[in-house]
């Protein structure tokens, strides 16, 4: 899992897609951590990106440094006081937006998530997440 953060937080924003009904939806993000052993991610449940991943919660991460990495998974929701602190002293930036236990705050982790690191000679390499 290291390479992946090391590689998101390397970049800094990168692209997670969802769904909204048959039309695809892709938005940049900032914020990663690792919590308890996953890959984790936040938003705001006023969202409509929460609101996508909460009727359909497959969704794929891209970006790339001249290597392209996607990251596909579940979105599982996984809001706790805990992770939302750990969050907010990971990124203190988004203590302008939100707080613990404010009712609008989101934590998800990505289940079964697969990442692929590839190049631009084609060749690919699944990366441990």
């Amino acid at each position: 899992m290291k390479e992946v953060l090391d590689f998101l937080n390397k970049v800094g924003v990168y692209y997670l897609a969802t769904e909204e009904g048959d039309q695809p939806r892709v938005r940049p993000l900032g914020f990663v951590m690792e919590w308890q052993g996953k890959l984790t991610f936040c938003t705001g449940n006023k969202k409509n990106m929460y609101k996508q991943m909460v009727n359909n919660p497959k969704v794929e991460i891209c970006d790339s440094d001249g290597n392209t990495l996607r990251i596909c998974g579940r979105a599982v929701f996984a809001t706790t006081e805990a992770a939302q602190a750990k969050a907010l002293e990971v990124m203190p930036a988004l203590k302008n937006i939100y707080s613990v236990g404010d009712g609008v705050f989101e934590i998800f982790y990505l289940d079964g998530a697969k990442a692929v690191l590839s190049n631009m000679k084609g060749e690919s390499r699944e990366l441990a997440v």
